[in-house]
């Protein structure tokens, strides 16, 4: 069940980068004199820079299969690949809803969550990339082993940020840590494994989802047989 039109997938997909370009370049500062180039080393915007990636490379997948095959088809660089980033951007947005923002909720600070930034990088870009794969990316090609796979983009985050932490790297001005829940000082070695474990099973049941939905839509498009007529 997809939508047959390169057409209306190479402007939904061109119209997407840009609202991404737009949250990246909004909160890392990069329209400002003094862009915030630390901001780089968070999830939020290393998933955010990965979809615009995917998306350009999207639309130009889209304008080649358009110009040898026509704008009826559908066009995507790799069916698995559209999962497996939807997955990596749907963390930061789960995590964002319920991880982060209760904390915020419960602790001091001058930070608000929710204004246009925060939104657009942890809310409208995994929609966009969400309802991308739901129109134009064909279904029934996953694997049962996919979203298992997929865990591995936030575990290589996961080593990263330990990583540059143990190294002496700030994620801001004394901060080792991106995120609370990773913070092994504040919370101790036990709590933020179980923190890691919890949000695995978590995020891998969600990828599972996705994967029940992809099976479900593949069966719905598939075209049914002709009936014999006496």
């Amino acid at each position: 069940m997809v939508l047959r039109s390169r057409l209306l997938a190479f402007f939904y997909r061109a119209l997407a980068a840009l609202m991404i370009v737009f949250g990246i370049a909004r909160v890392s500062g990069l329209w400002t004199a003094t862009p915030t180039w630390s901001s780089f080393t968070y999830y939020t915007v290393m998933s955010n820079v990965l979809c615009l990636v995917w998306m350009v490379l999207s639309a130009i997948v889209t304008v080649r299969d358009a110009q040898r095959d026509g704008w009826t088809g559908v066009s995507t660089p790799s069916a698995r690949w559209a999962a497996a980033i939807m997955e990596a951007i749907t963390v930061t947005m789960l995590i964002y809803l319920f991880v982060l923002v209760p904390s915020l909720f419960t602790q001091p600070g001058a930070y608000e969550p929710f204004t246009l930034t925060d939104n657009l990088v942890h809310i409208i870009t995994p929609i966009l990339v969400i309802v991308d794969w739901l129109l134009f990316v064909p279904k029934g090609r996953l694997r049962a082993y996919d979203p298992l796979l997929w865990a591995l983009i936030p575990y290589a985050y996961l080593a990263f940020a330990f990583t540059y932490g143990a190294l002496g790297g700030e994620f801001a001005p004394g901060v080792r840590y991106p995120y609370p829940f990773m913070n092994v000082e504040v919370n101790g070695l036990g709590d933020v494994i179980l923190w890691i474990v919890g949000l695995t099973v978590a995020l891998v049941g969600v990828g599972y989802v996705y994967y029940a939905l992809d099976r479900l839509l593949a069966r719905v498009g598939a075209p049914r047989p002709a009936v014999a007529r006496a």
